[in-house]
């Protein structure tokens, strides 16, 4: 009776696991090296689930160097995704070193993969951080920014692979 119980136990606990949906391919962690503006970066996140598998957690951080008189420096950020309870899509909070806070949704990207987008109304500076698949265990990221009233356009783009 009591294996039975322990087996009934173990078959609850996977039935309830999260459903992560388009986030579900980046848990694990992650290495990478990027491009762009403001120049070229090493830095590594991780993406785990916490709280029973209610949330999962992304530590970030990206390490500089210096360049055209500017100091090296190092960005950290911290991101929450969770289901909102209410509507049961995927949401998430981000907090970085520099003094942002984003409010994001989550949905696919149309190019596969994950795209955070910030609810801020067009009026608004807006974001958009959007991971691609790229072959095993490799993803492409690309953050984009939006001015008031403007479209989308690349700020950031990395490429990371898992370890």
């Amino acid at each position: 009776m009591r294996k039975l119980a322990c087996l009934a136990a173990l078959l609850a606990s996977t039935a309830l696991a999260a459903d992560w949906g388009p986030v579900q391919f980046l848990i694990g962690h992650w290495t990478g090296e990027g491009g762009g503006q403001p120049g070229n970066a090493t830095g590594a996140f991780s993406l785990e689930p916490d709280l029973q598998e209610k949330v999962l957690v992304r530590k970030n951080f990206a390490e500089y160097p210096a360049a055209a008189g500017r100091p090296a420096f190092r960005h950290d950020d911290l991101m929450i995704v969770y289901r909102d309870e209410a509507s049961a899509e995927l949401k998430a909070m981000y907090w970085d070193s520099e003094g942002h806070a984003i409010a994001y949704s989550v949905q696919p990207a149309a190019e596969g993969g994950v795209a955070f987008v910030s609810d801020a109304p067009p009026a608004r500076m807006r974001y958009r951080l959007s991971y691609l698949p790229a072959g095993k265990d490799k993803i492409k990221i690309r953050f984009e920014i939006a001015p008031p009233g403007k479209d989308f356009t690349t700020y950031l783009e990395a490429a990371a692979h898992r370890d």
